[in-house]
């Protein structure tokens, strides 16, 4: 009989336990599409007698998570422990050093350290395996990796946190504001309790340094990356995008341009003849560009213990198989140093908001102010009139320069008539 594949999981929560729960569920399945019995032999996590709602009979259990890797049951050790260092990195770093291969759903890990994690993978003939990493059960890792690795990638685009989407996506369609539906997200358990990596942008850069790695042939690069999350995205907003033909989504994009890799992570407006338009709710959806292959859209459950299990288990039947690829699909030494292309010489269309008092001269200040940074305009709205309260101006740019729209709006902000900080949000095309 076929020597079978051992592995150790060393973090039980969510998706942990749905690994567990899914090896056994698929057992038949798994064996046969992984050519061998894949077994579970230890486990690490920090409670032993919390109910995971799993069969945890007959393993071995380690405290610390970094004995997992000198375990001589474990052939390979899962890390879904999450975080960029402490326990989490010190497992991975061992179990490479002793040459394991190692599968992770850890993206703070990857974009933190990927660079040094796949040069320690090659030293010490290992694996590193990673699509749980990013969209959970969208195989976009071995989409970029793999079946599109004859096509040259021109961009890379989509929605990679289902908490933004869910809370975008409900504030359009209840008309509330996104105090109010982010409440309810952390209630119903869609956002954390403290949720500043998912609404400030962070959970989504991670991601995207590792596409964009990815795509580009490149080191991954974190710090690179142009980084706003969705806190000033208003209702008021949303009802103008809306009236305008857009959604509101947070994307993360990596493009190629003349000068160097574009890499940003902001909320924009997306036309809603795109893709990404369409997808709302927790789902995630990527749009990548190849030559030759043109577009090609991935959509589904971005995060959860089914989609995330999925993507682990995927990578574990790769390795039973000897399915052998660099972690960032060519040799670390082979990845091209490519320049990365500031924020300030973006260019694009804005759509910009200001909350003004209504009084003579306003327009003219506004567009006097636009003129003088060589900015042009596509269209405005208004709507009513007050003299006793502020009432919203909207403004849409033609393609102009980061640089001169983040000038233009720090003079729009010191005009007396504009009552409120400036709103813009960054245009994407179709």
């Amino acid at each position: 009989m076929t020597k079978p594949l051992t592995i150790g999981v060393a973090g039980l929560g969510t998706v942990g336990a749905g690994v567990l729960r899914l090896l056994a569920d698929n057992a038949s399945l798994i064996t046969a599409r992984a050519g061998r019995p894949v077994q579970v032999s230890a486990v690490s996590a920090r409670d032993r007698t919390r109910d995971r709602g799993v069969d945890l009979a007959g393993l071995r259990w380690h405290d610390d998570p970094v004995a997992l890797a000198a375990d001589p049951s474990v052939d390979v050790v899962i890390e879904l422990i999450g975080g960029a260092e402490g326990s989490a990195r010190a497992l991975v770093e061992t179990a490479l050093r002793a040459g394991k291969s190692v599968i992770t759903a850890n993206k703070a890990l990857i974009a933190h350290h990927g660079n040094h994690l796949a040069t320690l993978a090659e030293a010490h003939q290992a694996a590193f395996r990673f699509e749980a990493s990013v969209a959970g059960g969208i195989p976009i890792i071995k989409a970029l990796r793999e079946g599109l690795a004859a096509n040259r990638i021109a961009a890379v685009s989509g929605i990679f946190n289902g908490t933004c989407n869910y809370i975008l996506s409900r504030m359009r369609a209840e008309q509330l504001d996104f105090a109010t539906v982010l409440a309810d997200a952390q209630a119903q358990g869609y956002a954390e309790a403290d949720p500043s990596f998912d609404i400030d942008g962070v959970d989504t850069a991670h991601k995207l340094a590792i596409l964009t790695a990815l795509a580009f042939g490149r080191p991954v690069d974190f710090a690179s990356i142009h980084v706003e999350g969705i806190r000033r995205v208003s209702a008021l907003d949303i009802a103008f995008a809306d009236e305008l033909g857009y959604r509101i989504k947070l994307l993360g994009i990596a493009r190629a341009t003349d000068a160097g890799i574009e890499a940003r992570v902001h909320p924009a407006m997306v036309p809603l003849n795109a893709p990404l338009a369409q997808v709302d709710g927790v789902d995630n959806a990527v749009v990548i560009h190849g030559d030759p292959v043109g577009d090609v859209v991935l959509q589904g459950r971005g995060a959860g213990a089914g989609p995330t299990a999925s993507a682990v288990i995927a990578d574990l039947i790769d390795l039973a198989r000897h399915r052998a690829t660099p972690m960032l699909g060519v040799a670390h030494a082979d990845l091209a140093m490519m320049a990365s292309m500031p924020m300030d010489q973006h260019r694009g269309a804005y759509f910009l908001r200001l909350m003004v008092q209504d009084q003579p001269g306003v327009i003219a200040d506004i567009t006097a102010v636009l003129r003088d940074h060589t900015i042009s305009l596509e269209s405005m709205l208004q709507h009513g009139r007050s003299a006793s309260k502020a009432v919203p101006v909207v403004l849409v740019t033609h393609v102009t320069n980061e640089h001169a729209m983040r000038a233009a709006l720090d003079r729009l902000a010191k005009l007396s008539a504009v009552l409120e900080p400036p709103t813009a949000i960054r245009i994407e095309p179709a």
